[in-house]
């Protein structure tokens, strides 16, 4: 049956993506988002993202953060899935005011106005993050399944980045990561993740309306941005080879990953969408597959064909979490979904893309730049 979805933040990497394959399905779409900077450039008019849906969705020009832009968006829409946000773990540390205005108080307005004025959505979808795990599952061989604190700065100083048991310090072996893990985010990031799905599902029950939050793990893809220096490790990478500079891997280089292919959040995400049921649940979207960071610089280097170094410098970023591994079993059997692009194959996909886009500006080192000036990078 056709529907009448919003996607906040519709522009994006995620949200343009949807759109076009909610439209091939038969729906209408409508698209909020403020073009920010960051993610299209100073000239949003050329930014690939914003282009692959220009006048093919009804779109709106406005800020979650503000109300008239929030109910011109809101009116007649049956399905309501909220992207926008701002994103990047490291930035967030210091630009918490910003984080926390749209993060936090622009999903409290949106789902105020539902509230208050019986808005004809009938089911609602947060994009969460397992950034609120923070570390996420680990196994002790003494003491179990521990659900350990962040990492201490003083011992990755010392070179130990490893996780340890919050009991004994020994080390511990990763295991993926369900959604009944407790949450404890270990960046302004995820914390403001864990408020809108907990926002999210709250008005959605007391509501009555099906609310679905989808905790993304790292999304990967052709059409991400390759401008944005905050966030996105393949984005980063791609664009430091193809300006033939070095990549500097942080930690020992085995820190790890569940990377997601962009194809496989839509379908994910379009399931929800489609289901005939009434839910309120929380799923994990990932592969269930970890994959360190040394990998991916290495497998980047070879695609591209770049002979740039690659060193491991032992330097962190406070509010990085060690690993990254989703269970995938509360997904499988309650919505039917399971990924289908290895990393592998979503990675030889991706490099083809980048390959055919301008070459940008390299802002990564600025970025770092920043988080040192504000201890938060070691």
């Amino acid at each position: 049956m056709s529907q009448f979805i919003l996607i906040t933040g519709g522009a994006g990497f995620i949200g343009s993506n949807l759109a076009l394959a909610l439209l091939t399905r038969g729906h209408s779409v409508r698209v909020l988002d403020n073009l920010s900077p960051q993610i299209h450039g100073e000239d949003p008019s050329k930014s690939p993202l914003f282009q692959n849906i220009d006048g093919k969705v009804d779109f709106v020009r406005g800020d979650v953060t503000n109300e008239s832009d929030l109910r011109m968006a809101l009116d007649g829409i049956d399905i309501v899935v909220h992207l926008a946000a701002e994103t990047g773990t490291g930035q967030s540390m210091y630009a918490i005011r910003r984080y926390t205005d749209v993060n936090v108080s622009g999903t409290a307005l949106l789902l105020e106005i539902i509230a208050n004025n019986k808005a004809s959505v009938k089911r609602l979808i947060i994009a969460s993050s397992r950034a609120v795990y923070g570390e996420g599952k680990y196994h002790c061989k003494t003491h179990g399944y521990v659900y350990p604190n962040a990492r201490n700065a003083n011992d990755m100083e010392r070179g130990d980045f490893e996780v340890h048991c919050p009991q004994c310090a020994s080390a511990l072996k990763l295991v993926p990561t369900d959604e009944s893990t407790p949450v404890r985010p270990s960046s302004i990031y995820g914390i403001t993740k864990l408020n809108q799905e907990q926002m999210f599902l709250t008005v959605g029950n007391s509501l009555g309306i099906s609310t679905i939050a989808y905790r993304y793990q790292n999304v990967y893809g052709p059409g991400q941005s390759l401008t944005n220096p905050y966030t996105g490790i393949l984005s980063i990478f791609s664009s430091r080879l193809r300006n033939e500079k070095g990549i500097n891997i942080f930690e020992d280089g085995f820190e790890s990953r569940d990377f997601v292919h962009i194809e496989d959040v839509v379908q994910a995400t379009i399931v929800g969408i489609e289901s005939p049921h009434e839910i309120s649940e929380i799923f994990n979207v990932g592969s269930g597959v970890a994959t360190n960071v040394l990998t991916v610089a290495k497998s980047l280097q070879i695609l591209l064909r770049k002979s740039v170094p690659i060193e491991v410098s032992g330097q962190f970023r406070i509010g990085d979490i060690r690993h990254n591994l989703a269970d995938l079993s509360h997904i499988k059997s309650t919505l039917g979904w399971e990924p289908k692009v290895s990393f592998e194959e979503g990675l030889i996909g991706f490099v083809d893309w980048v390959n055919n886009q301008l070459i940008q500006p390299d802002r990564y080192e600025e970025s770092l730049a920043e988080l040192k000036l504000k201890s938060l990078f070691k």
